[in-house]
């Protein structure tokens, strides 16, 4: 096999390998993962694939000839949506499965178990990270059930707007990471002046002080030695009440798996999107949740989402939140297509339009029952949307604050992203990539184009290892320790 055809109404189709002139009735060089028109398409004429259209012919196409940036044009989306055409519900598992995980006094259930140190403003940044780097891995042997002392610091929390979008976002993902149910423990370290007041956000959000919960700031307590000082005692005095959490049997139906794709080719689309897709209906089913994000990268495949809206409640706003983006990218005078990166288009993807119905298919089948800003608390079961920029550590951190107890990461160009406190595993869409970064990848859904095995039995691998790692299992980024500075609240709004 040579080329692959998603869809009798597609006029392209993919190449499997690099096609020399003559291959497969090529009359150009195709680059392995692009895309090779099967008919003449005349200038302005949709190209289609998934069905679907991706772009338009910007010149006269012959059959044949090799489809990419240099022929194919963006146009803005113009839909007519319809709501709730398009539902199937997950029918009931047959059996329920379970993890080990660590259930808190919310109710929620963690799959790590951490003690976090958040910071109100990047001036507190250094006072955390040394805070942190005191408790090496010899220091939190005794308490075996910690895994770890980390610190989540950022670039903004003060000279913003008070009342700004970028405020509610900062404030929203402060409170949803303490909340996190892999966060055992919060020690939040201010500098004192900055708008992002650690007071506000403890009335704001009902946060108690107590043997979990710890605030601090550097004014306060006489600069910054004395600082670390104190934020070290306050943390040992933590760390025996983090490690009485144990890991006890909990339902499949408490995990909130974050749906993420970064450095996308062609055939992310086709193997290891639809394949997180399939292990997503299979959660869904046993009742727990799924949350896609990168509102940039369903742009042109949001009409499919909304025909899967619960209630035409939930489509509506999921276009809402289309419709601020292409105001939010115009008043910025910028694009929704700046979206493919080069690395994207260096993979085959051309357009965002193509880009994000392969993105879109990691959302599975099942109805879309919830859709919410960013780092807003997800409420609902089943498969559901936040709002997020298409930059992945911007969004996986919107993701976990939602709640978020698991990421699930796809890649085709290759990827090394970890985020804690949740752990990340990385699906690889090609066995190429699978096998150039082995270290970093968990899962090769390459096999279902290479090897013949089908999207259902990637996809049940993935589910099955997404309940190993609630249960303890380390992820290949886990393992190589990436997850510390992954941390990278959305900023939008004027810095003032």
């Amino acid at each position: 096999m040579k080329t692959v055809r998603l869809s009798e109404h597609d006029n392209v189709v993919t190449a499997v390998v690099p096609l020399e002139v003559g291959e497969e009735g090529a009359t150009t060089l195709i680059p392995r993962g692009h895309k090779m028109a099967t008919r003449d398409i005349a200038k302005g004429e949709p190209v289609r694939k998934y069905a679907q259209i991706i772009g338009y012919a910007a010149e006269d196409i012959p059959q044949g000839a090799h489809i990419h940036t240099h022929n194919l044009e963006f146009r803005n989306v113009e839909a007519e949506y319809e709501f709730g055409t398009n539902l199937h519900p997950a029918a009931p598992a047959a059996k329920q499965d379970s993890f080990m995980g660590y259930r808190r006094s919310t109710g929620r259930v963690g799959t790590r178990n951490y003690l976090a140190i958040l910071t109100s403003v990047n001036c507190s940044a250094t006072a955390a990270r040394m805070i942190a780097q005191h408790f090496t891995p010899e220091k939190l042997a005794a308490y075996p059930n910690v895994d770890g002392v980390v610190a989540f610091v950022h670039g903004t929390g003060c000279a913003m707007g008070g009342d700004g979008t970028g405020f509610e976002f900062l404030q929203r993902v402060l409170w949803g990471y303490a909340r996190n149910p892999n966060i055992g423990g919060v020690l939040m370290a201010g500098l004192g002046c900055e708008v992002m007041q650690i007071d506000w956000l403890v009335q704001a959000y009902g946060l108690e002080p107590g043997p979990l919960f710890q605030k601090m700031n550097i004014q306060d307590e006489g600069g910054l030695r004395k600082t670390v000082e104190h934020g070290i005692a306050q943390v040992e005095k933590m760390l025996p009440e983090v490690n009485k959490a144990t890991r006890t049997p909990c339902p499949a139906s408490e995990l909130m798996v974050a749906l993420q794709c970064g450095g996308s080719d062609a055939w992310s689309g086709i193997t290891a999107n639809p394949a997180v897709g399939y292990a997503c209906d299979l959660l869904v089913a046993q009742g727990g949740t799924g949350v896609l994000a990168e509102t940039p990268e369903i742009y042109g495949a949001e009409h499919l989402l909304t025909a899967r809206a619960a209630t035409p409640e939930v489509g509506h706003k999921l276009i809402d939140l289309i419709h601020w983006w292409e105001d939010y990218t115009e008043r910025n005078r910028g694009s929704m297509d700046n979206n493919p990166s080069p690395g994207n288009k260096k993979g085959g993807l051309t357009t965002i339009l193509e880009k994000s119905l392969g993105a879109a298919a990691k959302g599975g089948t099942t109805p879309l029952n919830g859709v919410y800003k960013y780092a807003e608390q997800v409420t609902a079961r089943g498969f559901t949307f936040m709002d997020s920029p298409g930059y992945d550590p911007a969004s996986v951190t919107g993701q976990i604050a939602s709640g978020c107890n698991l990421v699930c990461f796809t890649t085709g160009r290759g990827s090394a992203f970890g985020a804690k406190p949740s752990p990340s595993m990385k699906v690889a869409s090609n066995n190429e990539l699978y096998q150039r970064q082995t270290e970093d990848m968990d899962v090769n859904a390459g096999r279902i184009l290479t090897e013949g095995a089908t999207v259902e039995e990637v996809g049940r691998e993935i589910y099955e290892m997404w309940l190993r790692m609630a249960s303890g299992e380390q992820s290949k980024s886990e393992a190589l320790g990436l997850g510390d500075y992954e941390f990278v609240p959305w900023q939008v709004g004027a810095v003032m």
